[in-house]
C-alpha cells in the first residue's frame, strides 16, 4: 500500500521521525493480528468447571494471551469465524486487542471507588459491540449498560451482537442488563448527571484501520481529519452533561494523530472540569494490535458530596424506554429459557444458522436449539423436522463451508 504524503508528514509531526517511520513501515509491510475474547459469564454458566479448564488450557497452549485482557488471546491465523456456531452463540467475540485496553482502564479506576455497586453505563458510539460486550463482563452485577448507535444499519448489527452475547443464559439473566438504542447524542438530554461511566469511542479519520481496509487510506485527507475533530467535539458537547460527579469518561479513537486524540481528550476534560487520569496510544510496529488511542477522565466530585446511590440504574433504564428508540432490552424476561433443549451436530447447527429446516427428532412445539451446550435460538418442532425461527437478517448467507469451531471440539 502507498500511504498519503500528508499522512507521513503528520505522523512525523506527532511522533518524530524514528517512531513515525517505524509506524509507517509496519502499516505497509505487516499483517494485522487476530484476537478473540471469551464470554466468561456465559462460559461459566454453560460449561462444567472441567470443560472450562480444557478450553482455557487449549487456548493457553496454542495461542498467546493478550497481556492487558486475561480473557483474550491472539490467534496464529484468521480462521473462518462465520462457520463457527460458537461465535453465533455469543461464546466469544472477535475484537482488536488494542481496543480491549478500555477494560483494563475501567478495572483499574473503578476498583478505586464503589466498584461493587451496580453502575449506570452509556456506550455512546457502540457498534459493532466490541467494547460493550467487554463491559458486560467487567461491570458489577445488576449494572445497566446502554449501548447506542445512531446509524440504522450499524445499530441493527449492534443489537444482534448484544443479544447473542447476553441472551441464552440458563438462568435467563445475564449479570448486566443490556439495552441497545439508536439515537443521536443530543437525545440523551433527559438523563442529566446520571451516568457512572460514559464511553465515547467517537467516529474518526480511521488511520488505525489502514492495515485492514485500503478504502480507509483512500478516504483519508487532512480535510477529513479537520472534519472529524469538529464532529468529535460536537458529540462531546452534546453528551458530556450526562456524566455524574465522580464518574468516568472514556474517550477513544482508532486513529493516530494528536489532534483527534490528545487534543480532544483534553477538550473533553475541560468540558467536565475533570482530571485526565491516563492515556495511551497503540501503534503497529510497537504494539501487537491495531491503531488505537484511549484516555480516561474523572469528573470531579464536589467536596463533601457522596457518590449517587444505585438508584440511578433503575432510573436510567426507565428513561431509556421513555425517551429513546430501544432496539433490544436484555432486562425483559425471555420465554426461551424453559423450552425443551435440542442438541445439534455441527452440520445441523450450520443448517439452522442458514435459516434452513433441521431434520431431527424433538418434542412437538417450540424448542431451544443448542450446539455444544450453547443456545443458538428457537425452532418449532413438528416431530421429525424443526421449522426455523432464527432471525432472517442474522442468517449465514454463504453456502460455502470451511468447517471450524474455536473450541467446540473440546466440549
Amino acid at each position: 500500500m502507498t500511504l498519503p504524503q500528508d499522512f507521513l508528514t503528520l505522523m512525523q509531526e506527532c511522533y518524530g521521525t524514528d517512531v513515525a517511520n517505524q509506524l509507517c513501515q509496519a502499516l505497509q509491510t505487516t499483517d494485522p493480528s487476530v484476537s478473540v475474547r471469551l464470554n466468561m459469564p456465559k462460559l461459566r454458566a454453560v460449561l462444567s468447571e472441567e470443560a472450562l479448564q480444557r478450553v482455557l488450557c487449549f487456548l493457553d497452549e496454542s495461542c498467546r494471551r493478550v497481556s492487558w485482557c486475561t480473557d483474550a488471546w491472539y490467534l496464529n491465523e484468521r480462521p473462518s469465524f462465520t462457520f463457527d456456531p460458537l461465535l453465533h452463540a455469543g461464546a466469544y467475540y472477535v475484537q482488536e486487542a488494542s481496543s480491549m485496553y478500555v477494560g483494563s482502564l475501567l478495572h483499574k479506576y473503578l476498583s478505586q471507588s464503589s466498584a461493587s455497586l451496580p453502575l449506570a453505563v452509556l456506550d455512546l458510539c457502540a457498534a459493532p459491540g466490541g467494547k460493550s460486550t467487554q463491559l458486560c463482563g467487567l461491570l458489577p452485577r445488576g449494572s445497566v449498560l446502554i449501548s447506542n448507535e445512531v446509524m440504522p444499519k450499524r445499530a441493527n448489527i449492534l443489537a444482534e451482537n448484544m443479544q447473542k452475547w447476553t441472551g441464552g443464559m440458563p438462568s435467563g439473566q445475564y449479570p448486566v442488563v443490556s439495552v441497545v438504542t439508536q439515537n443521536r447524542p443530543a437525545d440523551f438530554a433527559a438523563f442529566g448527571e446520571m451516568v457512572d461511566v460514559l464511553l465515547t469511542d467517537v467516529p474518526c479519520s480511521g488511520e488505525g484501520m489502514f492495515r485492514k481496509d485500503e478504502q480507509a487510506i483512500h478516504d483519508w485527507s487532512l480535510d477529513n481529519v479537520t472534519q472529524c475533530i469538529r464532529r468529535q467535539r460536537d458529540i462531546l458537547d452534546d453528551v458530556h452533561h450526562v456524566l455524574r460527579p465522580g464518574g468516568l469518561l472514556i474517550y477513544s479513537t482508532c486513529t493516530f494523530n494528536r489532534h483527534e486524540d490528545e487534543d480532544n481528550a483534553r477538550y473533553a476534560a475541560q468540558l467536565v472540569g475533570g482530571e485526565l487520569l491516563e492515556e495511551r496510544h497503540f501503534l503497529p510496529g510497537r504494539d501487537l494490535g491495531e491503531g488505537f488511542y484511549v484516555a480516561v477522565i474523572r469528573k470531579p466530585l464536589p467536596q463533601g458530596d457522596e457518590p449517587p446511590s444505585a438508584g440511578n440504574v433503575d432510573r436510567m433504564s426507565g428513561l431509556a424506554h421513555r425517551h429513546l428508540r430501544v432496539l433490544y432490552d436484555g432486562g425483559t424476561p425471555s420465554d426461551t429459557i424453559d423450552l425443551p433443549r435440542v442438541s445439534l451436530t455441527y452440520d445441523q447447527a450450520l443448517q439452522y444458522l442458514r435459516h434452513e429446516a433441521v431434520r431431527v427428532e424433538a418434542p412437538r412445539g417450540l424448542v431451544q436449539l443448542v450446539f455444544a451446550g450453547f443456545p443458538l435460538g428457537q425452532g418449532k418442532s413438528v416431530g421429525s423436522r424443526i421449522n426455523n425461527l432464527y432471525p432472517q437478517e442474522w442468517r449465514i448467507r454463504s453456502g460455502y463451508t470451511t468447517p471450524f469451531t474455536l473450541f467446540g471440539h473440546l466440549i
